[in-house]
């Protein structure tokens, strides 16, 4: 059956004036964070951080919290506001032709941009490329600061939730997977023209 999903578009679970991303630490990070409902002082707010809206994508990247350095997977709940703010000043990570005018414009806009968009294949519950693409947002210097100190409403840690999902997958129960994943529909985000959806 043909998936009637658009090609780009944000699926989230979001609220009126939240949505929520997903990230994964080290234990070393993500536990104080989870426990503080922010991030530590440890967190470096300069680096480029990358925030994913879909559950199963960040299960994609993180290996269901097996990777070295990501055994701590954090849902984390953050302003529409905020969210909007970086997708509305955000550039594509890389250059197209039919969303750019010229190479020369879009190497200023990333630039001058503190967000940067990358559009990646979402994932099943096998984590098998699906045909849609799934949102990462990249977020550096004040993007960066802005969602560590001012966006994020709440931490918690969902690592046993991707390791029950996990385990489920692992033995043939998907219908029991399925049912467990957080409910992601599709966010009303601000025209995304600029960043190619």
């Amino acid at each position: 059956m043909q998936d009637a999903r658009a090609h780009r578009q944000i699926r989230a679970a979001h609220t009126g004036t939240t949505v929520t991303v997903y990230q994964a630490y080290s234990p070393a990070l993500g536990l104080p964070a989870a426990r503080d409902g922010r991030f530590p002082p440890a967190w470096k707010r300069e680096r480029m951080t990358w925030i994913k809206p879909s559950f199963l994508w960040m299960m994609y990247r993180c290996g269901w919290a097996a990777k070295e350095g990501q055994e701590t997977v954090l849902a984390v709940e953050i302003t529409r506001e905020g969210f909007d703010h970086a997708l509305r000043h955000a550039c594509l990570s890389h250059y197209e032709p039919r969303t750019h005018a010229d190479r020369d414009s879009w190497r200023r806009d990333l630039r001058r941009s503190s967000a940067r968009v990358q559009w990646d294949p979402e994932r099943d519950l096998h984590l098998n490329p699906l045909p849609h693409r799934s949102l990462q947002l990249g977020l550096s210097g004040p993007s960066s600061r802005a969602y560590a100190d001012e966006w994020t409403l709440s931490i918690r840690d969902v690592t046993a939730l991707a390791r029950e999902v996990h385990g489920l997958v692992r033995a043939g129960e998907e219908v029991a997977a399925r049912a467990l994943l957080p409910v992601e529909t599709p966010y009303p985000a601000p025209p995304l023209g600029h960043l190619g959806a």
